[in-house]
């Protein structure tokens, strides 16, 4: 999934399923600090959002987990798909995202990477684990408002 000339915020990579496994509370925008063939590769659609998670250590916040692949035309410089990668934030929002994930049953998980102007920046989320029975009501539900989407569809066609 190449990034399209022209689109704004382009999305790099995302996160699918994460609103189904988790519930999330809130968003926040984060820089990450990237090497030039990560960007690369990025913008080439080689990166991988679905286990990685954000830690927060020693006033710092760190992406882990976030597999982006390497860029084919990077040689002795190409970077290491799956290192610590650090997020770029004021020392307040690292401190109020720590509180959070320090309640119990959160975690902050990595939403997105998309473009903003010719920098990479990541959402965060602060997100809490949903149980098997949240995740079977969250589908009942889905299912029942596309029922009345059709209903309502078939109504107005007839």
């Amino acid at each position: 999934m190449p990034v399209k000339a022209g689109s704004r915020d382009p999305v790099l990579a995302r996160h699918r399923q994460a609103s189904h496994e988790y519930q999330l509370m809130e968003t926040i925008e984060a820089g990450i600090e990237l090497t030039g063939t990560e960007v690369k590769a990025l913008r080439a659609g080689r990166a991988q959002l679905r286990e990685g998670y954000v830690r927060i250590e020693n006033g710092e916040a760190w992406l882990l987990q976030v597999h982006i692949g390497q860029y084919e035309g990077g040689n002795r410089q190409n970077h290491e798909p799956e290192r610590r990668r650090r997020l770029l934030l004021h020392r307040r929002e690292i401190h109020y995202l720590d509180a959070k994930a320090r309640l119990g049953g959160f975690t902050l998980v990595p939403l997105r990477l998309y473009l903003k102007g010719n920098l990479v920046k990541c959402e965060v989320a602060v997100a809490r684990g949903k149980k098997l029975w949240d995740k079977r009501q969250a589908l009942a539900e889905r299912d029942a408002r596309r029922e009345v989407e059709r209903a309502t569809a078939r109504a107005l066609s007839s």
